[in-house]
């Protein structure tokens, strides 16, 4: 019997073998690289699982065969400690395409009592595009704006649309008030500025759903600057695809069922990642029955449930962790509302906790919610409702739940068995 390989491929960024449901997302970024004049910059938004960095890859060879450069990378927090840090991110990610590029100089140079031109050649790559930055004078803004505006002198003639900056995980950029420094401001008012010269540089922001409201307030101008994309789970029939599609691509014999293909929707939610996830650990688990009998027979729907108590431990498990009891029983409450996987209100919680012993007054879910937030467990939308940032925490809260009261049900038991034995 030959190999049978897996096709999924659970992991941060992974493409999957079959990119579903992102039709209409990559049409609209195509309408965005035929600008003319860069008056619409991009956020592409959604919670940890929905495929934005997935989609981002996708974009860029989309972008490079429309004749654009594309430059870029992930950000962290340390990247945004500061004006200067912002700025030599940009410079270092703009010197890997502009390092073949050799422009020109004339300088006189006196030998004796003769004066003699000079042709001197300098290759833009990182030493120079920072050398220019450092002697260029001015607020690190304007330093970063003469770089930019240097690098496009340089290659408008050369064929090319323009230059995009695609940065993943922007949501972890921030000004820093009390240091007086704002990297994120810089930012924004730098290709602001560029774009009202007609230098196509253009700018994709990748994060989550945190990301936009924080470049609102950042610069209000944000707003008119940027088009939202926001990611959602895939609906049935995408969801169904990315489960049948990277099977029938492999021309793999083994197929999942349509039971075992309705489950799995079912358990995944429509999220991309925890699709990939199901998926490989069903895969797995086929192949491991395979080796022992040559016709395994799978209850799927046990499996899923096995599956997902995996995927608790794997995915969850940390992050709840990480709350404290009080912070659980606020998650409780929430996860109990009829709209807590869709959007939330301080009210809609207050009035769900006046059932509890000890209930919560409005001041005390706006401060927990605040700390929820800055633990990236539920985010506030731009309409001041609040919605959880982990895709199928309420889930995961209410599988925590029904363990917790499966298990008191079971000690009690215990314990009247033992009374009675006494």
């Amino acid at each position: 019997m030959s190999t049978i390989s897996n096709p999924f491929r659970p992991g941060a960024g992974h493409r999957p073998p079959y990119l579903a449901g992102r039709f209409q997302e990559i049409e609209g970024f195509k309408k965005l690289l035929n600008q003319e004049v860069i008056v619409d910059n991009l956020v592409l938004t959604g919670l940890r699982g929905v495929g934005k960095t997935v989609l981002l890859d996708e974009f860029r060879p989309l972008s490079i065969e429309a004749g654009w450069l594309w430059v870029g990378t992930e950000l962290s927090e340390s990247t945004c400690v500061s004006e200067d840090t912002i700025a030599l991110r940009l410079i270092t990610d703009l010197a890997v395409v502009t390092s073949g590029i050799i422009i020109s100089s004339e300088v006189q140079k006196t030998f004796g009592f003769s004066r003699v031109e000079k042709r001197i050649e300098t290759q833009l790559d990182y030493y120079t595009l920072k050398s220019v930055y450092e002697e260029l004078p001015g607020l690190s803004s304007d330093k970063l704006k003469g770089v930019l505006e240097l690098v496009w002198s340089c290659i408008q003639n050369k064929g090319y649309r323009g230059i995009i900056f695609a940065y993943d995980e922007a949501q972890t950029m921030s000004d820093q008030a009390q240091k007086e420094q704002y990297p994120l401001s810089l930012l924004l008012e730098v290709f602001q500025s560029i774009q009202r010269k007609n230098i196509p540089f253009m700018l994709i922001l990748t994060g989550l759903p945190t990301l936009f409201p924080k470049l609102v307030e950042a610069r209000t101008f944000a707003e008119r600057m940027f088009s939202v994309m926001f990611l959602d789970r895939l609906g049935k029939k995408d969801s169904r695809d990315a489960i049948v599609e990277p099977v029938k691509k492999s021309h793999c014999l083994v197929k999942f069922s349509t039971n075992a293909i309705d489950e799995i929707v079912k358990s995944s939610g429509g999220y991309p990642y925890f699709i990939q996830y199901i998926c490989k650990e069903a895969f797995d688990m086929y192949l491991q029955e395979l080796k022992i009998t040559q016709d395994p027979q799978i209850d799927y729907r046990k499996a899923v449930e096995e599956i997902t108590r995996k995927l608790d431990n794997d995915f969850f498990a940390g992050r709840w962790a990480r709350a404290t009891d009080r912070q659980r029983e606020l998650l409780h409450v929430i996860a109990n509302l009829n709209t807590s996987d869709e959007e939330f209100s301080v009210q809609e919680v207050v009035e769900a906790a006046r059932k509890l012993k000890k209930p919560f007054s409005s001041s005390h879910v706006n401060q927990m919610l605040n700390t929820l937030t800055l633990m990236g467990l539920v985010y506030k939308n731009r309409h001041g409702r609040y919605s959880f940032a982990v895709p199928l925490l309420g889930e995961y809260i209410r599988r925590q739940e029904r363990e917790s009261m499966k298990r008191k049900g079971q000690m009690e038991l215990f314990t009247r068995d033992d009374f009675n034995r006494q």
